[in-house]
This record gives C-alpha cells, sequence and structure tokens, in this order.
C-alpha cells in the first residue's frame, strides 16, 4: 500500500530565475567532483550550492546550506505554489538512436507506506544526508520509486490531462535529456490517483540512503515530541513514481574499477578464473560489449579489461553458486554482480567487499577504460543491466542487492519541486 498526497512545492521563481537549466543539478550521489564545480559555477542560485556544498575548513556546510535555503525564500528566488498539486514529469531522452520518453508524478509518500528496497546502503551517505536534513528540514531530491501502476493511472493522466496542456517547466539538462513538468491541482484528479496508489505496491529504484535518512529522523523527532499522527510533515517525503513500462525504464549497470597495490600478472588471473569460468580474450572493443549484452541474454557473462585486452568470462555452473553464497536465495545468488562480488573479488583476489579504497564504481565503461590504460595496477570490470523484474522478484523476498547494483537512467533532477516541512511541525 502507497500512501501519497499532494503538497504545496517550493519552486524556483521564474521572474527571478529566467533559465531553470542553469539552476537544477542530478541527486547528491552521481554528481562527479567536477561536475559539482560546474553547477557551483554556472549559478550562484544552482541546487548544489545547498544540495551539495563545498568543504571549506572552519565552516560547517550544512549551517551554510541552510542559510542560502533560508535567504533564497526570503528573497523570493524560491517561492511555494497556493495550492496542493501533484507534479507529472516527463523525461525524453536518447538511447543507442532511439527516442525513449518516461512518465511519472512526483508526490509526497507516507513513511508509513509499505516500501519495499532492493540495495544495501553505506553508513557515510546516510550521515551526511541526516546532517543537511536537519539542517534545511527540507527535501530537495526525491527518491525514484517504481510500480505496476495496474490502474494506468500515469497513462490515462497523460491522454487526459496533460498532453495538450503546456508544462511550466520545459527545459533540457546538459546530458540532453528533456524535462518537463506540470502541475495536477484538480480535487477530483488529485483523489483519484490517491486512491490508485493505495493498491500499488512500491519498489525504492534510487534514492535508499534518502530514505532511510528520512526514517531516521522521523525517529527522532518521534522521541523528542512522543506520539505521532502520522500526518506530521516529517513522516512525508518526496518522491517519484513510475512504472514498469520497459519503454521508458531504462538501467544501466554499475561496473568496477579494482585498484591493486601493485601490477596483477594477467596470465596468473586467467588460471585462477578458469575454474569457474570459460575466459575468451576479444580483440574489437565493440564486438566484446555487444557479445557481452547478447551472451547476458541466456547464460551469465562478466567482462574485463586489462594491459589492453578485453575478455568475456562465462559461468561454467551455477551450482558453484549454492556454494560460495549459500546463505542467499537463489535470486541473489544468479545476480551477476554478486558473481562478481563473491567468485571473482572476494574468493579470487581476496578483496573485502567495502574496501572503499581499492574499488570505485562507475556506469560509464569508457571511464574505467581510461583509468586502466593510465595505470597498470587497475583492472576493470564490466557487468549486464540488471531487469526490473528480478529487482522487485528480490525485494518482494526481503533480501538487498550489494551497493551500487543499478543505474536508473535518466536521473530525476534536484531542483524542480522541493518539500519544506512545515516549522511547527518538524
Amino acid at each position: 500500500m502507497a500512501k501519497i498526497k499532494p503538497f504545496r512545492a517550493f519552486t524556483y521563481n521564474q521572474d527571478e530565475v529566467k533559465d531553470l537549466s542553469k539552476v537544477v543539478c542530478p541527486p547528491y550521489d552521481v554528481i562527479s567532483p567536477s561536475s559539482q564545480q560546474y553547477f557551483q559555477e554556472i549559478s550562484l542560485y544552482n541546487l548544489i550550492h545547498i544540495l551539495l556544498g563545498k568543504d571549506i575548513p572552519g565552516e560547517n556546510k550544512y549551517k551554510r546550506s541552510a542559510g542560502y535555503f533560508k535567504d533564497w525564500l526570503k528573497n523570493k528566488i524560491i517561492i511555494q505554489d497556493d495550492r496542493p498539486a501533484i507534479y507529472f514529469y516527463n523525461q525524453q531522452y536518447n538511447l543507442k538512436g532511439e527516442r525513449r520518453s518516461r512518465f511519472g508524478f512526483i508526490a509526497l509518500l507516507s513513511l508509513d507506506s509499505s516500501i519495499f528496497k532492493h540495495e544495501h546502503t553505506r553508513l557515510e551517505p546516510k550521515a551526511d544526508r541526516l546532517k543537511l536534513l536537519k539542517a534545511v528540514k527540507a527535501n530537495l531530491s526525491p527518491i525514484f520509486v517504481i510500480f505496476s501502476d495496474r490502474s494506468r493511472i500515469i497513462q490515462r493522466t497523460f491522454q487526459q490531462e496533460i498532453q495538450n496542456k503546456k508544462p511550466f517547466i520545459d527545459i533540457v539538462d546538459i546530458d540532453k535529456v528533456a524535462h518537463q513538468v506540470w502541475r495536477i491541482n484538480s480535487p477530483e484528479l488529485l483523489k483519484a490517483i490517491e486512491a490508485s496508489m493505495l493498491k500499488e505496491n512500491i519498489f525504492i529504484a534510487d534514492g535508499h540512503h534518502r530514505y532511510e535518512v528520512s526514517c531516521a529522523y522521523r525517529d527522532e523527532m518521534k522521541k523528542k515530541s512522543g506520539a505521532l499522527s502520522g500526518e506530521e510533515s516529517f513522516n512525508y517525503l518526496l518522491a517519484y513514481f513510475t512504472n514498469l513500462d520497459p519503454r521508458g525504464l531504462t538501467i544501466f549497470p554499475i561496473h568496477r574499477l579494482l585498484k591493486l597495490g601493485s601490477p596483477l600478472e594477467l596470465g596468473e588471473l586467467r588460471v585462477k578464473l578458469s575454474a569457474y569460468f570459460d575466459v575468451e580474450e576479444v580483440k574489437d572493443k565493440n564486438k566484446f560489449f555487444f557479445l557481452m549484452e547478447k551472451g547476458g541474454q541466456a547464460e551469465h557473462v562478466l567482462g574485463m579489461y586489462k594491459d589492453s585486452r578485453y575478455w568475456l568470462l562465462r559461468l561454467k555452473n551455477v551450482k558453484i553458486l549454492d556454494k560460495i553464497i549459500a546463505d542467499k536465495p537463489r535470486e541473489y545468488r544468479l545476480l551477476d554482480v554478486c558473481i562478481l562480488n563473491h567468485l571473482i573479488l572476494k574468493n579470487i583476489l581476496g578483496i573485502e567487499l567495502g574496501d572503499k579504497e581499492r574499488l570505485t564504481f562507475s556506469p560509464h565503461a569508457d571511464e574505467l577504460i581510461d583509468s586502466v590504460d593510465n595505470n597498470a595496477s587497475h583492472i576493470a570490470f564490466f557487468l549486464n543491466p540488471v531487469k526490473a523484474e528480478k529487482i522487485i522478484s528480490i525485494a518482494l523476498e526481503n533480501e538487498r542487492m550489494p551497493a551500487k547494483s543499478t543505474y536508473f537512467y535518466p536521473k530525476v533532477l534536484s531542483g524542480l519541486v522541493i518539500n519544506k516541512f512545515n516549522e511547527d511541525k518538524g
């Protein structure tokens, strides 16, 4: 059951901010240091100044973020809508030459809803986001949830209420993704959407850290205030809802870069890998990724890059997973990321999976290839994307996938709409 409700969003005042594309940014966790610098320089009012402030010695960046937010509200850079609404959101993007659209809406999601999670979280990002949440008392970015949409509420809303109306936000971001947002504030339609969502199971696709931080903040407020009604503003968080339509729901894999202390002898590694995998060299990069994707449709195929050479790793027998990952359900054991983590990183190379010094992550394969080319002690491993059905089946078993297993694309922008808590109720 998903309990949602409309809200009076805070948005950028378009009388003061003429180009909204200069003040929005991606979610905090996909912003690289170079991107952070770009967004900080493009506008004094880019949300990055609040969402992901610079670390400056002697300054508390969370208090600084709260100060910016307070000043922008005071100076009407950000203003509040007059009426509660649900915000319909369309993203258009290109993928391998095909134009795609992903439809959804942004509303408030009750933390008392039944919410299925699929990924493990890490302590450091949660501590960081909790400090920011306490300082600004607002949801700056929506979490991203998926649901089956049995009532076809998204499609019907678009066809009947949206497609012939002009959006109040219409921008293109630096990745050439188009973003359009409409307000839905008809009381009858809002009630219909709320009622429809009560019948749905929802699954967090992106934003596990923000969800758990919202729960932690709610629990802290409950200790301070005693019993809660469940309708306090901090008992809700900002969420983007989209359905499982594969025409718009794109999931990229997140690849791994392993940084070893000294160069690794490739021949020795191949011998160890051959105990579990059929190891095949592919000389052409494009052919390598094509064969990896094609093979992944029927079997478990991983990719590896080392010493300017590409290798396909085809798992010989899935039964080995029953021994190596015996304490996990079958659906979990058969994830390619778990095969990589347990058979290769942990079992063959002896790497602790939480080793942040040695393991880094990226959905961009070329980025990892460049890193390997520039350092003899680096090695890259590539994965095929996880299907949405697999994510849901694992979540329904109350199991969590390893951190950094999925990359939903495109990202939902931060700064389109903001949910500010009521001062008197948190």
